[in-house]
């Protein structure tokens, strides 16, 4: 039995932040209560926040191919520094997860060495080609999360097919929102800044396009749908228009979107190209109420990891992404403290929002909920050392960055592994 006492509960569930403490037993919450009480032998949190473990949706961990940019068991490291209690991984590694024995293989390996838990996801297409279908059927037998290529299917016929066959399944489909033509080659967005880089830009209106494609091909063929980043203002409306229509979709985006902007690139900063690029400042604002209100559903890392070699080149030609495990609480914490965000919004974001999606008991504080849980200093001040970071990828934008919130433990299963 552990008992954690004099602790600000996050509460996503009923929106409130309150103080009390949890009774963890048996890898479960079995009791709360509020009020400044310490019963023997309980961790005094002194007033830190204690919140659900962050369920961080599109992870990748570079097993199999890639291990020197990250392990499972770095990734698990990284993950419980920063609070990430579920890491939801990608398929979009070489060879990509789309066979159920590579499916099988990720899932022993992330049990075995991850400290935290691992949900893999599968390919949608064979080889991520979009050419056909993967056997969805016996990967979600195998345990599949959900089903994503991590990138634009271009063949809709293809596409249609494989929506229609997931939702005879009910498996949950994972979409890229891009209009693969207009976007290709493209590393900023089009306007003054871009102009003035000379980059390679591509219009907000091409992430407009491919949710309507999207949208369009969910109301014909039905099912399951979460669109993995939504980062521009004229994408909302068809979104909304989709939710309120009763369409079974729901939207996420990255920490990185979320917090910073286009201006950001700079001199042509590297450890800033993402996929999709940072947007205007107006872009970033209209996403960060859209999270507000609910419309964006999911806040995730989009954890990329890429090694010093394809980074240290000229913009058009680095590799984009950027490592989000370890960051992730503490960019969030900015739009704490800048007033954009509550907590409690935050771990609806970060932590409810995605374990209903993907049909878990976790992102809850509440008697009976997995003891999956996150301790806190909303408030402690820190310049962020990308060596320091348990990633053996070190490619973050927030390098020399001064933050605040720093994880003071990580519980997964009423087991401690990181504090």
């Amino acid at each position: 039995m552990t008992l954690i006492a004099n602790a600000r509960l996050i509460d996503p569930e009923r929106d409130e932040v309150r103080h009390g403490g949890l009774r963890i037993e048996e890898g479960r919450i079995s009791a709360a209560w509020e009020g400044g009480e310490i019963p023997e032998g309980a961790i005094d949190c002194a007033g830190a926040c204690l919140a659900p473990g962050i369920v961080d949706l599109g992870v990748k961990v570079s097993e199999p191919g890639e291990r020197h940019k990250e392990s499972f068991r770095s990734a698990g490291r990284a993950a419980a520094a920063g609070g990430v209690t579920t890491m939801v991984t990608r398929p979009d590694t070489d060879p990509p997860i789309d066979t159920p024995e590579t499916l099988e293989f990720v899932s022993r390996r992330g049990q075995a060495d991850a400290a935290v838990r691992v949900l893999p996801m599968a390919a949608l297409t064979k080889g991520r080609q979009g050419g056909e279908m993967t056997e969805i059927g016996l990967l979600l037998d195998a345990g599949a999360a959900a089903f994503t290529d991590s990138a634009v299917v271009r063949d809709t016929k293809v596409y249609a097919r494989a929506l229609a066959y997931a939702r005879s399944l009910g498996a949950l489909v994972v979409a890229h929102a891009q209009e693969p033509g207009l976007s290709a080659g493209a590393c900023a967005t089009s306007g003054k800044f871009a102009s003035l880089r000379g980059l390679p830009a591509v219009s907000a209106m091409a992430e407009r396009m491919g949710l309507d494609r999207e949208i369009g091909l969910l109301e014909m063929t039905g099912g399951r749908l979460h669109i993995d980043q939504i980062t521009t203002a004229r994408a909302l409306p068809p979104l909304e228009r989709a939710k309120r229509n009763g369409f079974d979709i729901t939207a996420g985006v990255s920490i990185h979107h979320l917090t910073l902007n286009e201006f950001d690139v700079a001199d042509y900063r590297t450890f800033f190209k993402l996929v999709p690029p940072l947007r205007s400042e107006d872009d970033r604002k209209a996403v960060v109420e859209a999270v507000a209100s609910g419309l964006i559903d999911i806040v995730c890392s989009m954890h990329t990891p890429q090694d010093e070699e394809s980074k240290r080149l000229p913009y058009e030609e680095a590799a984009s992404g950027a490592v989000g495990l370890e960051t992730f609480l503490p960019a969030a914490m900015r739009l704490f403290h800048s007033g954009d965000l509550t907590l409690p919004q935050i771990f609806r974001a970060v932590s409810l929002a995605p374990s209903r999606r993907l049909g878990l008991e976790t992102g809850r504080i509440a008697e009976g909920a997995p003891a999956d849980l996150v301790l806190f200093d909303d408030g402690a001040p820190f310049v962020l050392d990308r060596f320091t970071l348990q990633s053996k990828s070190k490619n973050t934008p927030f390098d020399g960055a001064r933050m605040q919130g720093r994880v003071l433990g990580t519980w997964v299963a009423g087991r401690r592994v990181h504090g």
